[in-house]
């Protein structure tokens, strides 16, 4: 018969309440016992006034000798029939009693997180007693009384905020700063959550976390309720209690929600989620699998906080919605493996990049926590830098810097480096093949062409036939992981310097936000795709007459005299752009204008990705460029192509004076921005 429990548990917060399940267990397995629990002078509020337990002992261990003594003593003469000390501390070893867990108890290697491995203990102790464990009962050592409830629901009144509000509470805060996500981070995010969830977010915290706390309250968009430092620790049970999400660093916050079977977002950096993450009924971490955590170390080596540093706004939001609106089911099913650091690789041109965005967001649905960077070319880099599903951007110069042997090596010595375990090559390129080989990648998936056999997956190419879009070929490799992507959309971020750009570029130009743009791209990257430019002075012209359009013309360097000899065929004003933006820029351009008319090329795809619609132009017949494989994707879109009854197409040594391209009509174009514009 068990009749006397000591229960002894350890010194932080978060700590102890990862022991409450242990305690649980004893008093569902013993419930005629007299409970004494031994813990901390930080931790005693948890366990003040609970009428469940018969009596707390604050201990400091930090007290004289001669106290621990007298407290032995005293101890001793209570007569406890069971032990627990979950503490591992002397007292746990002299105080006599019939039952207690053995200081050199084997915990088994799979048991990790630290509520397990205390119930094992227990457990194992109950065993020893008992025919059967008849479990635990949830919540039984934590008391949070109605007085505390009131407080509460008086403090959320107060600032107008009810029970049927979207309540989301934040906890900025953690004992140690490598625990702390970034506090202009958490601004973004509740900014992005009033947003999207009109959710009405309450700050939390203890004392420390006052200047953390006060940084986002000024520096929201919104107004929000600060309670860091206004509730003592079951005051703050009752607000988690009333919360629909809690979204929070490593921290007790965590453990007390998770006790509490709340629904948390739990932000890790260099600890171990193995050992702490929250263990609710719904719950979802954000981490970053980079190679050097969990660290477990006080102090980071590098100084940088990479772990944390990675973590994007746009990750936790991706949780967020899987809580508030799917019920935690994730979009992107079936991925057998847990990759932890992928590559993405696409080293060609700025309309094949901007239709490989679609992989980028399924791959970072799949693997949320991996460490995803993507290789690109130099003059592309813009189109995925900024793209809150990468973490990194990676430039393989294979004209200037890593051209010769020695540049290759050199850029092969720095991805092994970077251990990635994962490599997706979506375009076939001997030089990328190698790379991923020499690298030392594991598993490198691509099409077998082009040193296809250094792959380790391959798909049989056959892009030259032209049977589908360019963006399925490339969520086609996807497949091979088992990954069916929902979203195909393209995605190409817009920088804040680029904005600012197209503002001040329409305020010295005078055109106001009511204006309506016409932006016309007369060059492409080969002749055999330049519709003539007579053609396009016309459409032009008649477009701005019926529909009183301003004109832009945009071109890339190579083009500028394509552009010249357009723009002196324009009756209207214009603005000639040519050989004066950047990816950004013509992203943020583009977004402005009410129709895009352009060649088959790039800048078509840029359009699409901001939503602009778009004539695109076709002239070739190859079945590989075909406006089946490379045509707009943008819902309004349309391309234009006619057969010239060509055999072969010789390109650009055409013999025909591009027959295929004069076949398009001034009144074809004219045409479809009807149907378009009306």
């Amino acid at each position: 018969m068990i009749d006397k429990i000591l229960f002894i548990t350890l010194s932080n917060i978060g700590d102890v309440i990862l022991t409450l399940p242990a305690l649980d267990c004893l008093k569902a397995n013993f419930p005629q016992a007299k409970v004494t629990v031994m813990a901390g002078p930080r931790t005693a509020e948890i366990f003040k006034d609970n009428s469940a337990l018969e009596k707390l002992i604050v201990y400091d261990k930090h007290i004289k000798l001669r106290e621990k003594i007298r407290l032995f003593y005293e101890l001793k003469r209570e007569g406890f029939d069971l032990v627990a000390d979950l503490r591992n501390s002397l007292f746990g070893v002299f105080i006599p009693a019939r039952y207690k867990i053995s200081p050199f108890l084997f915990i088994p290697k799979n048991i990790k997180h630290m509520k397990e491995r205390h119930l094992f203990k227990i457990k194992q102790l109950i065993s020893k007693i008992a025919e059967k464990d008849t479990g635990h009962v949830p919540g039984v050592s934590l008391s949070i009384r109605a007085e505390d409830e009131g407080y509460v629901s008086v403090l959320l009144k107060t600032n107008n905020i009810n029970s049927g509000d979207n309540i989301v509470v934040v906890s900025p805060g953690g004992r140690s700063h490598i625990k702390r996500w970034h506090k202009e981070r958490f601004v973004q995010l509740i900014n992005r959550l009033i947003d999207e969830f009109s959710a009405k977010v309450v700050l939390i915290g203890d004392k420390d976390d006052l200047p953390t706390a006060q940084y986002i309250t000024e520096n929201s968009e919104y107004p929000i309720l600060n309670l860091s430092a206004m509730t003592n620790l079951l005051q703050l049970g009752a607000l988690l209690k009333k919360a629909d999400l809690i979204i929070t660093n490593d921290s007790a916050t965590l453990h007390l929600s998770s006790y509490l079977n709340r629904k948390i977002i739990a932000v890790f950096g260099s600890t171990d989620e193995r050992k702490y993450c929250p263990w609710s009924d719904n719950w979802a971490i954000v981490k970053k699998e980079i190679f050097c955590r969990p660290c477990r170390e006080a102090q980071c080596k590098s100084g940088a906080l990479e772990c944390m540093r990675l973590v994007k706004v746009e990750d936790v939001l991706v949780q967020v919605r899987n809580m508030l609106v799917t019920s935690g089911q994730l979009p992107v099913t079936s991925v057998k493996k847990d990759f932890k650091r992928i590559l993405i690789a696409r080293t060609d041109r700025i309309g094949d990049v901007i239709l490989s965005t679609p992989v980028i967001k399924a791959m970072r649905q799949a693997y949320p926590h991996a460490y995803i960077a993507m290789l690109v070319s130099p003059y592309t880099k813009d189109i995925v830098e900024g793209n809150p599903y990468l973490d990194e951007v990676l430039v393989l110069d294979k004209d200037v810097r890593h051209k010769s042997w020695l540049g290759f090596l050199k850029f092969s010595f720095l991805l092994r480096r970077k251990r990635f375990d994962l490599a997706i090559i979506l375009h076939p390129a001997s030089r990328v093949h190698l790379l991923a080989f020499s690298a030392g990648i594991r598993r490198r998936i691509g099409y077998d062409y082009k040193l296809g056999f250094l792959l380790t997956d391959r798909l049989r190419h056959t892009k030259q036939l032209g049977q589908r879009h360019e963006a399925e070929y490339n969520l086609d490799l996807l497949k091979i992981l088992g990954i069916e992507a929902k979203d195909k959309n393209l995605f190409i971020p817009l920088k804040e310097a680029a904005e600012k750009w197209a503002e001040d570029l329409f305020k010295r130009q005078g055109i106001k936000p009511s204006d309506k743009l016409l932006v016309i791209h007369p060059g492409a990257s080969c002749v055999s795709k330049i519709w003539p430019a007579e053609r396009f002075a016309e459409t032009t012209d008649k477009l701005a007459e019926k529909y009183g359009f301003k004109i832009l013309v945009i071109a890339g360097p190579r083009d500028i005299a394509v552009a010249e000899k357009v723009a002196a065929n324009i009756r209207y004003p214009l603005i000639n752009l040519a050989g004066k933006t950047s990816v950004a820029q013509l992203a943020s351009l583009l977004k402005r204008c009410r129709l895009f008319i352009s060649n088959d090329s790039g800048p078509v795809h840029i359009a699409c990705a901001v939503g602009t619609p778009v004539i695109s132009i076709f002239g070739r017949a190859q079945k590989g460029l075909s406006p089946m494989r490379w045509g707009p994707l943008g819902l309004k879109s349309k391309f234009l192509h006619k057969p010239a009854g060509c055999i072969e197409c010789l390109a650009h040594n055409c013999v025909k004076e591009f027959a295929c391209l004069k076949a398009i009509t001034v009144a074809d174009v004219l045409h479809a921005a009807e149907e378009i514009l009306s």
